[in-house]
């Protein structure tokens, strides 16, 4: 509620002193302002209640006090009624706002539709032109589709021919790997057959290849020596005049075979004619019957003496690297470097049995032998085969190989042994020995595969600097 105050003043009271009095009854409050009188008493105390509260008048003055009583009476009747004019004022004010709100509600209406019919009409715009870019949208998604349905359709029929053909490689390897186990299943069989011969083609031509090393050295060696050779060559032409007249000397002493020096047919023989006859000799030459027999050499001292010497090397002043007739017919001096002869060895050796003695010596001065107590060899329509006791360690070769020269290959082995190796041996295999090789000089520190090789005794570094060959009666 609203609380109005109103002030009442009497134009009546002309006095400059005036007192004030507030009277409240409900919710309006009344405030009194009086004049001050001179001969009043003094008012009781003024208490403000729930009721209207009339001041009592001095008893002195009773008449002035009613009336005034009156007048303020009046005058609360009529603040009564002033009060009721702010519920009225109220009442009109809310029924004129109300008719205002309702007008200014129906203006309020009227804007908001035209602003929502305005907006609408923006939104149906906006929409429609959303529907066409939609519209354009979907018809660039159809095609889009449309092209991609056609892309993936040939994808799907590229790839049903990918799979027909992945299905045909497919049993294309599932044949070939048939016939791949099928073939390795072959070359399983075949290795298992020819796994030996492989193996040892491997290692033969693993020989070869050494061979053909130790060869190309042999070679740039011979080349080394044959320009040696070219420069000497006057040296040689007067050494082959001097052995031209010392074979005409040696011609002509074989023709006086007059029976003036003792002849013996072995050298076993002419030690026992030498032991009863001279017991100071130790060595003696014998020339056996000049039309049958050249002249041999024969050891009286070795382990009792009556050897006759088949080969002996000493230097490299004789050439071992020959053909098959001279190692048939021999050739050298029987007091120096030579070679007998094969078809006498045979002669000899077959007329009984014979047992065989091999000497060497090496660079330092060591010394060696090798004795076989049966050894005899076959003509030459057998290509004069060894027979003997030599064994698988021994370094002279297996019984029952066959004489092989640079110009006959009789050997085992599909190389040509002696062509590789030198000189004329019983090659096997290019075996473990070989006497007649190359004579290289003691000082010479370089291993070479055709040079002199007995392996039982020092391998392949021997360096032999001379060896002797020579056989006498098993019976002696």
């Amino acid at each position: 509620a609203t609380l109005f105050t109103k002030s009442f003043t009497s134009a009546n009271i002309l006095h400059s002193e005036r007192q004030q009095h507030r009277v409240q009854q409900g919710r309006c409050s009344y405030t009194f302002i009086l004049p001050r009188c001179e001969h009043c008493h003094p008012l009781k105390d003024f208490q403000v209640t729930n009721t209207l509260q009339r001041d009592s008048p001095p008893e002195a003055e009773p008449d002035t006090s009613q009336f005034k009583l009156v007048n303020l009476e009046s005058a609360m009747e009529n603040n009564t009624k002033s009060c009721l004019f702010p519920v009225q004022l109220e009442n009109f004010i809310q029924e004129n706002v109300r008719s205002g709100m309702e007008e200014m509600k129906s203006t309020a209406v009227h804007t908001q539709t035209a602003a929502m019919l305005e907006m609408g009409t923006n939104l149906l715009s906006q929409s429609a032109e959303q529907t066409r870019k939609l519209t354009d949208v979907e018809t660039q998604v159809l095609n889009q589709t449309s092209r991609l349905e056609i892309q993936l359709l040939e994808y799907s029929l590229f790839t049903n021919r990918l799979e027909k053909h992945i299905l045909l490689q497919t049993q294309e390897i599932s044949r070939l790997s048939d016939k791949n186990s099928l073939l390795e299943q072959r070359l399983l069989a075949l290795e298992a057959r020819y796994g030996k011969e492989l193996q040892g083609l491997q290692s033969e031509k693993q020989q070869l290849q050494e061979l053909v090393e130790r060869q190309s050295r042999l070679v740039s060696q011979l080349q080394g020596e044959l320009v040696s050779s070219t420069l000497n060559s006057t040296s040689l032409q007067r050494q082959q005049a001097a052995l031209t007249d010392t074979v005409q000397q040696l011609l002509a002493m074989t023709n006086r075979c007059n029976g003036e020096a003792e002849a013996f047919a072995q050298c076993d023989q002419a030690t026992q004619y030498a032991i009863t006859s001279f017991p100071q000799t130790q060595e003696i030459e014998a020339s056996i019957n000049c039309p049958s027999f050249p002249q041999v050499f024969c050891d009286m001292k070795t382990r009792g003496g009556g050897w006759t010497v088949l080969q002996h090397r000493r230097n490299g002043s004789v050439n071992f690297h020959r053909g098959w007739r001279d190692y048939k017919m021999g050739f050298g001096e029987p007091t120096g470097g030579h070679w007998l002869g094969n078809d006498i060895i045979h002669k000899l050796t077959s007329s009984q049995e014979y047992s065989l003695h091999v000497q060497l010596k090496d660079r330092e001065g060591n010394e060696a032998f090798s004795h076989y107590d049966h050894f005899y060899i076959d003509g030459e329509d057998n290509n004069y085969r060894y027979h003997g006791t030599a064994g698988r360690t021994s370094s002279l070769t297996h019984s029952g190989t066959q004489f092989s020269t640079k110009d006959r290959d009789n050997d085992r082995c599909t190389c040509k042994c002696a062509q590789l190796a030198s000189g004329g041996w019983w090659f096997e295999a290019c075996g473990p020995s070989n006497l007649n090789g190359i004579y290289y000089p003691s000082s010479s520190s370089v291993v070479r595969y055709n040079g002199i090789k007995w392996y039982y005794w020092k391998g392949p570094n021997l360096m032999a600097t001379m060896t002797t060959m020579m056989v006498r009666p098993a019976n002696f």
